[in-house]
């Protein structure tokens, strides 16, 4: 008896780092014939580069699809693809040393992708990011790879999360409003409150803040402390 070829799965990936290098995440999605999300994964990295994050995605979409299932991988790295697709054979047969001699960077990633790949039926297809009504797929890892990297924590359809928000930038306000304990809530009209930066971020004003600054809340989330008050005077 003949086996049936499982049909093929369209999926996409995606890695986010905040700073390059630093807080990153990765996301992979799987769609139904009408491209439409069905099953979807994504987690934090700590401190990580782009690259990372990207290579990682990837590795974890081969990891969660099971090997004997076709695949078209739908991605907006080029790094990413061109190493486990174009530069890998020309690395492996230099010993993991690039054209210039200097060591492949994160060999054991794209090492440990190539396994992966051994033998299956992978289709790769570059998607150019952030476009108005482009690839709806890799619009989604985007977004889910955003959040994992703001809020450093796992989410997925397997854990019953909420799809990731229609933009990254509304994911810092609602982290703050979600972890701030209630008894320092700023009553209207007090003082800001004033904590420590977790993660490097940017202010209303556009200048950006790091890791360990003092910021306060403002209408748009978080920020400088002087701007707080500039908004307070400006209202």
């Amino acid at each position: 008896m003949i086996g049936v070829m499982p049909e093929r799965v369209v999926a996409a990936c995606d890695g986010a780092s905040k700073g390059n290098p630093g807080p990153a995440g990765w996301a992979w999605v799987v769609a139904d014939g009408d491209e439409i999300p069905t099953r979807w994964e994504a987690g934090p990295l700590g401190t990580a580069t782009n690259n990372v994050a990207e290579l990682t995605a990837l590795e974890r979409l081969l990891t969660a699809i099971a090997p004997d299932v076709p695949l078209e991988i739908r991605m907006d790295s080029q790094y990413a693809m061109k190493a486990v697709t174009t530069w890998l054979p020309g690395w492996k047969r230099k010993g993991w040393k690039t054209a210039s001699g200097k060591p492949v960077a994160n060999q054991e990633l794209v090492a440990r992708i190539d396994e992966l790949l051994a033998g299956r039926s992978v289709e790769f297809r570059y998607v150019p990011a952030h476009q108005v009504d482009g690839d709806r797929l890799n619009d989604f890892a985007d977004r889910a790879a955003s959040q994992a990297a703001i809020l450093q924590e796992p989410a997925g359809s397997d854990l019953g999360s909420a799809q990731p928000p229609a933009s990254p930038d509304t994911v810092p306000a609602a982290t703050a409003r979600r972890r701030a304990p209630a008894k320092t809530a700023r009553q209207s009209g007090g003082p800001a409150r004033t904590i420590k930066a977790k993660f490097p971020g940017r202010c209303l004003c556009g200048r950006s803040y790091a890791a360990g600054e003092p910021i306060a809340k403002n209408g748009s989330g978080w920020g400088h402390p002087e701007c707080r008050t500039t908004e307070t005077a400006d209202a």
